[in-house]
């Protein structure tokens, strides 16, 4: 028998945090009950608490661990312990939602620092393999659902992307997808110790993960197997040769990452894509992805939105209203965020994650992806490095 509500346990109380609470929210009368919220700092954990209506707040993961009550476990953490809560929260027979990315290499005993500058793209590759292996075999052996928080394989924008594809069974031949802004809201965003990786990781994996499933739905609806079969790419970091004062709009402070990345996938088909991701937009967040079929072009926009368009001269009453991501003022043209949530494809995900811990089925981004996603970052790092094509 089904069990008739979830109840979740959140880890973290970051910018993922808000975005997957504000999804939840899209819900009325979902039955999700909100349990047990934990983050390192007690004063940030008890503003998430209050703020999204959690039960309990506490700054040990292992009490979301020991609750019997709670079934979903969301890991809104740094990516540097991704790994250990996954494996725990597995083992202690919950369900796990987490957010991008699924791993990464951070730096072992012994290694020079820092990491991202010291340590060979070639031994991380190698390690993370290492790591991803394990990974699957924790994910298939526990019974559990592993709900991977791509949200771009959620936008409305690419569900109806992959069901034209899928109805025409059409062939894409090009793609091309970009997340790029002027930086990071983390503290530890330059680190890579901290986040296994620069812009490449942060935010590129968004619009590689969306052509990897769009690949896999034209490979289903065609009864054929399309994988990538190599990467080649350019990583460099650019903000550190500004001045302070060329630097002053932008957030981007790397230390050991990229903050520029570009990766070319080739497919087993034949067909190509061009993934791109920097820290050094200004004007806010770019978000799309793009195909170009034997049959059919489709332009897929999350962001910025036109669905609206404001002008003003003053941001007077505007304190408490959101008008877009990553823009400093609201004066002027803009154009507003409009369900910022569904379009972005967080509401979605939410929705199919808690179905799938609730009756048992599987997520459109499933481990699969995960997997899949993180060995190309890494392979694309290695290409980078190596300065040539990398076959996987």
């Amino acid at each position: 028998m089904h069990k008739d509500h979830l109840t979740l346990g959140m880890a973290g109380a970051g910018r993922a945090t808000e975005l997957h609470m504000s999804a939840l929210r899209m819900f009325s009368g979902f039955p999700v009950r909100l349990k047990h919220i934990i983050a390192p700092r007690q004063a940030q954990v008890e503003a998430a608490r209050e703020r999204w209506g959690f039960e309990l707040a506490s700054c040990r993961f292992g009490d979301l661990l020991a609750d019997p009550e709670i079934d979903v476990i969301d890991i809104c953490t740094p990516p540097y312990v991704h790994e250990e809560m996954i494996e725990a929260a597995l083992a202690a027979g919950k369900h796990v939602i987490c957010e991008k990315p699924l791993t990464g290499y951070f730096g072992r005993e012994g290694d020079p620092q820092p990491v991202g500058q010291c340590v060979s793209k070639v031994t991380m590759y190698r390690h993370l393999l290492e790591r991803l292996a394990h990974l699957r075999q924790v994910v298939e052996r526990s019974g559990k659902q592993f709900m991977y928080g791509e949200n771009f394989i959620y936008a409305p924008a690419i569900i109806k992307a992959a069901e034209i594809v899928r109805a025409k069974k059409s062939r894409i031949l090009f793609a091309k997808g970009e997340e790029s802004l002027k930086g990071s809201s983390s503290p530890v965003a330059g680190e890579w110790s901290k986040t296994g990786g620069g812009t490449f990781i942060r935010t590129g994996s968004h619009p590689l993960g969306a052509i990897l499933w769009l690949k896999r739905q034209e490979a289903l609806a065609r009864g054929t197997d399309i994988r990538v079969t190599a990467v080649q790419a350019d990583m460099t970091r650019l903000t550190p040769s500004l001045t302070v004062h060329e630097h002053r709009h932008i957030a981007a402070r790397p230390h050991d990452v990229e903050d520029i990345g570009t990766a070319i996938l080739s497919f087993s088909d034949g067909s190509r894509a061009v993934v791109m991701a920097n820290d050094t937009l200004l004007g806010g967040s770019r978000n799309y992805v793009e195909l170009y079929c034997n049959d059919a072009a489709i332009h897929c926009k999350l962001t910025m939105a036109d669905m609206m368009e404001t002008y003003f001269l003053d941001e007077e009453g505007l304190g408490d209203v959101e008008i877009s991501e990553m823009l400093p003022s609201k004066t002027g043209w803009n154009k507003p965020f409009l369900l910022d949530e569904v379009m972005r494809g967080y509401a979605n995900e939410m929705k199919d994650f808690m179905e799938c811990a609730l009756y048992g089925r599987c997520p459109k981004a499933d481990f699969n992806v995960a997997y899949e996603t993180t060995r190309i970052i890494y392979a694309a790092y290695m290409s980078a490095e190596l300065g040539r094509r990398v076959d996987l």
